[in-house]
């Protein structure tokens, strides 16, 4: 159920309010292993942005706010320290209270950050009690028996009983820029790997990442709004630039630690950490080319490794959710290309069929896997692969699924271009026992889409037009190009929450298209693997035979002759490159937060797909936005946006790009977004910067 709209605010308020729709909607779902019990975080409604954590009776279908964050903050708001406020800009979180929960393994024990404190509750009972540890906290976890608390603070991690007691620190920093329990930069920004520790089985030590940055460059951060302020040092590892040093260790609740073995000159970067009760720990570690990866069982007492599984690729291994991972009674689960396939991996045998893209492993038993995948890559359904190779949907209808089982219990959230809101469903022994609430901001309009596959590709292609539009009726509209193309990463799919930005956008009096080429998942390996070294040249290319194909189809109803484009991150290189390298097709670009100069950009995500910039400096320029200038004879109406303080694609990227388009004679306008990071969270600013894009683009477009 939505909460009611607003009819005084705009679509553009609205969105910027309810965090894109995503307030009010359960979130981080965990099955108890009993099956009787399913715990959440939710906001209390579509608007605020404080989460608290719920639990759901699958025996009686009931709701219950185990912890109420509001409570228990009080008049206060919330503070968060600068590591926290970076560590959730990496994982682009924008919500507030509990955003997130860890468990013991019974779930019976929960604990939270709020406010920078520890927070452990008991979830037989409603209430939360504060514990009196040390700094602001950053990530507690509690260990897998439900007797202690691991927290990282000042860069040390510490532990601390869950009544409250004999709060110490088991390793502290011993370096000035040495943090131990927590995840660096490029882990968390491009690896997905948001954590810095993990518990033993038992409870009694932990494997801890150590990380020391003093090698990697320093850069400023400053707020030009504010001249007093001085600018915040910000170690970032560019492309062709020292990385941080990372190691791991183990290390028990004395203190005393052991170093977690292996050749880091060859394997620098620790890419994945697991440690179940199948097994001894795995760790998979990674070389800086990124084309050879091992995944090492770890022996404790000595901190020597072996290599229990290799995998290479001449252009990159995929780094993937939920493996490598030991399953019950030891089976080595990995996820890896087999056959143009993304296949599930077992001991090193592929047991997933050919043509289903496996997405993530979302758990393992005794039986098999579930796991998340696609054979239509606009489609994410939930299966259950058995060691055996038999595999299973386990839910029908389309649209993008996700969920998990345990006890007895499942749980199915899916998202369809029948509504915006997603329906999270619990199911007790395969009957369905009830919904778990879903209560976000109603956004007064529902896409309507149109799918098509372009090209020889077959690149994947959402179309909107204005509601109500008769096709046919050759209205000529504008073309609104709006990407993010970029690899990884993926906007088309049958999920109508997705498009609401965009069918907003198409009622202004556009046709808006959106299109995943290459490099985009869930395509296989060929598809991934087509942008190495020519990411721009290949993005651009499948973005043109999109727009062709939209043109052919819809004729009238659409004019070539008034293209824009627009996009965020990637999305906005891509807009300002294809106004740069193809003012013949397209006509006004809005750039926002572009990387405009690749070897501003980290390490990790670069040289993944461009290489090392000293060993292909002619990559390197052939994708600089600032090469080439003097060869655009007229630049189609460009405004580039950027926020001031982002420390993920620095105002740097902009600032030269304006800088050379300047000195080529090139208009364009630049708008300034104070205080603004990578995300645009604040509610008047994403509202008004809406608005400003739309007439930008209707005024160079003359629509």
């Amino acid at each position: 159920m939505s909460s009611p709209v607003d009819e005084s605010l705009s679509f553009p308020r609205l969105q910027a309010r309810s965090l894109r729709f995503t307030l009010g909607v359960p979130r981080n779902l965990t099955v108890s292993p009993d099956g009787s019990r399913v715990f959440f975080v939710r906001t209390p409604d579509g608007s605020s942005r404080t989460g608290s954590l719920w639990a759901y009776d699958a025996d009686k279908g009931e709701e219950t706010c185990l912890v109420d964050a509001s409570a228990l903050l009080g008049a206060g708001s919330e503070e968060l320290s600068a590591e926290e406020r970076a560590r959730r800009e990496r994982s682009r979180e924008s919500a507030a209270g509990i955003v997130g929960y860890a468990m013991d393994d019974a779930c019976e024990v929960a604990t939270f950050a709020l406010s920078g404190k520890v927070w452990v509750a008991r979830t037989r009972s409603a209430g939360a009690l504060a514990l009196p540890t040390a700094g602001s906290a950053i990530d507690p976890r509690v260990d897998p028996t439900g007797r202690r608390i691991a927290y990282a603070t000042d860069g040390s991690l510490r532990v601390i009983g869950v009544d409250g007691t004999l709060d110490y620190p088991v390793v502290e920093p011993d370096g000035e820029h040495v943090v131990w329990g927590l995840a660096e930069f490029v882990a968390a920004e491009e690896m997905d790997r948001f954590r810095g520790y993990w518990w033993a089985p038992d409870g009694e030590s932990l494997l801890v990442e150590r990380y020391d940055e003093s090698p990697v460059e320093t850069w400023y951060v400053a707020d030009p709004a504010d001249p007093s302020r001085a600018p915040v040092e910000h170690r970032y590892p560019a492309a062709g630039t020292a990385n941080a040093l990372v190691s791991l260790w183990h290390v028990r609740l004395d203190g005393t630690r052991t170093e977690v073995v292996w050749d880091r000159e060859t394997f620098p970067y620790l890419t994945r950490v697991s440690w179940t009760s199948h097994g001894e720990p795995l760790v998979q570690v990674m070389s800086r080319d990124q084309k050879h990866a091992g995944v090492l069982a770890v022996e404790l007492d000595s901190g020597e490794t072996t290599l229990v599984r290799a995998q290479s690729d001449d252009v990159w291994v995929d780094l993937m959710p939920g493996v490598p991972a030991y399953a019950p009674g030891g089976r080595l689960v990995t996820l890896e290309d087999h056959a143009d396939t993304k296949t599930l991996f077992v001991d090193g045998k592929p047991v997933s069929p050919r043509g289903l893209q496996i997405r993530r492993v979302v758990s393992l038993g005794a039986e098999g896997a579930i796991v998340t995948a696609s054979q239509d890559p606009t489609q994410i359904h939930l299966h259950a692969v058995g060691w055996d190779g038999e595999t299973v949907p386990l839910a029908e209808g389309p649209g993008v699924w996700s969920g998990d089982e345990r006890g007895g219990t499942a749980v199915r959230v899916r998202e369809g271009m029948e509504s915006p809101v997603p329906t999270v469903t619990v199911m007790r022994h395969g009957s369905t026992v009830g919904t778990i609430t879903s209560h976000p901001l109603d956004p007064g309009l529902h896409p309507e889409v149109s799918f098509l596959e372009a090209g020889d590709h077959g690149i994947r292609t959402a179309v909107l037009f204005p509601r109500g539009h008769v096709v046919g009726s050759r209205a000529a509209l504008p073309i609104i190009m709006n990407p993010y193309a970029g690899p990884h990463a993926q906007r088309v799919l049958h999920s109508a929450k997705a498009y609401l930005q965009a069918q907003w956008m198409a009622d202004q009096g556009f046709c808006v298209v959106i299109a995943d080429g290459r490099g985009t998942p869930g395509r296989g390996r060929a598809w991934d693997r087509a942008i190495r070294d020519d990411v721009a040249g290949v993005t651009l290319e499948d973005q043109v035979t999109a727009l062709e194909t939209v043109i052919d189809t819809y004729g009238g109803d659409v004019d070539r002759s008034r293209v824009g484009i627009m996009g965020w991150s990637y999305g906005g290189y891509l807009a300002a490159l294809a106004v740069l390298r193809r003012p013949d097709v397209f006509h006004a670009a809005v750039a926002g937060a572009p990387v405009t100069e690749w070897r501003l950009y980290d390490t990790f995500y670069t040289e993944r797909y461009l290489g090392d910039p000293a060993e292909q400096p002619e990559i390197y320029d052939a994708h600089s936005l600032m090469v080439g200038l003097d060869k655009v004879d007229v630049l189609p109406p460009l405004m580039i946006v950027h926020g001031m303080v982002d420390d993920n694609v620095v105002v740097a990227h902009t600032l030269r790009l304006s800088s050379a388009l300047l000195e080529a004679g090139k208009p364009h306008s630049v708008l300034p977004l104070t205080g603004v990071t990578h995300m645009t969270p604040q509610e008047v600013v994403a509202e008004n910067l809406a608005q400003l894009q739309v007439d930008f683009l209707r005024t160079a477009l003359r629509a």
